[in-house]
């Protein structure tokens, strides 16, 4: 009778282990895969509970963005040493987890994205000067870098976000003497506008002093000895049809013009006794 007792809990207590193993819950953000003796099932599970077979193993992977960083000295086109702090933001591709699982396995991270973004470093930064990484030429070597790492690893089922340059750190004299020509390159810059708005005044002062000779050289061109003449005889005219007392001389002028006097010029003043 004991006998039976400890055998009916025993096979109780296998029941529900098994029952147990048969639940199995994957959490957000994350795919199942089932694995049953090496061999693993095409069709992932999605997050939630599910009942597999309770011998079968189910490995979780993440496809969530994930971010690796990658701090490293690579050498430039000139053979100078640069000190880089690079960051990748990938995430898995939920499609292809079964093949990476099988193919690479669940450290994809360490076999497949962090060697390609040391590569890519190395190839894109050995193609270019140390001082293009204190110029706008970053950016460009930034989008070189996430195209090579992309183009490494997204057909392997990694779908790289963003490649980030995130510090980078010259030699000190190289520092010094990028800053150095930068501050140079910009004071030229500053002595070209200085000379170009001096260069525009001077074309505007030599514009108007053109503008002015002109008009002179027209104003006496137009004025004649007849019109002076004649503007003379029409002042003339003026003058002697108003009511004030004048003498007017036909031809006393010079050139011919009348010259007008007033009546102070004929008053006499009373001899004194």
């Amino acid at each position: 009778m004991m006998t039976r007792m400890v055998a009916f809990v025993l096979g109780a207590v296998l029941v529900l282990a098994l029952a147990i193993r048969c639940l199995q819950t994957v959490p957000a953000g994350h795919v199942g895969l089932v694995d049953l003796f090496g061999h693993v099932q095409e069709e992932t599970l999605a997050p939630g509970l599910h009942i597999v077979n309770p011998f079968a193993q189910v490995r979780r992977m993440s496809i969530q963005t994930r971010e690796i960083k990658e701090v490293m000295d690579t050498p430039s086109s000139e053979g100078l040493i640069v000190h880089l702090e690079v960051s990748v933001i990938f995430h898995l591709d939920p499609a292809k987890a079964v093949e990476i699982y099988k193919t690479v396995g669940l450290g994809y991270d360490g076999v497949l994205v962090e060697p390609n973004v040391r590569s890519a470093v190395r190839e894109i930064t050995s193609a270019h000067e140390a001082k293009a990484l204190y110029s706008p030429e970053r950016d460009q070597m930034g989008i070189a870098i996430n195209q090579h790492v992309v183009n490494a690893i997204q057909p392997r089922g990694i779908l790289v976000e963003r490649v980030l340059l995130r510090d980078v750190q010259l030699p000190a004299k190289l520092q010094a003497a990028i800053q150095e020509k930068l501050s140079a390159e910009q004071e030229a810059a500053r002595m070209q506008f200085v000379l170009q708005k001096e260069k525009l005044e001077a074309d505007r002062k030599r514009i108007e002093g053109e503008g002015i000779s002109t008009f002179q050289k027209i104003v006496s061109e137009g004025i004649s000895e007849n019109l002076l003449r004649w503007k003379g005889i029409e002042a003339t005219k003026e003058l002697a049809a108003s009511t004030n007392a004048k003498v007017v001389i036909i031809g006393a002028g010079p050139g011919g013009l009348p010259v007008i006097l007033g009546n102070e010029a004929f008053s006499t003043s009373t001899p004194k006794h």
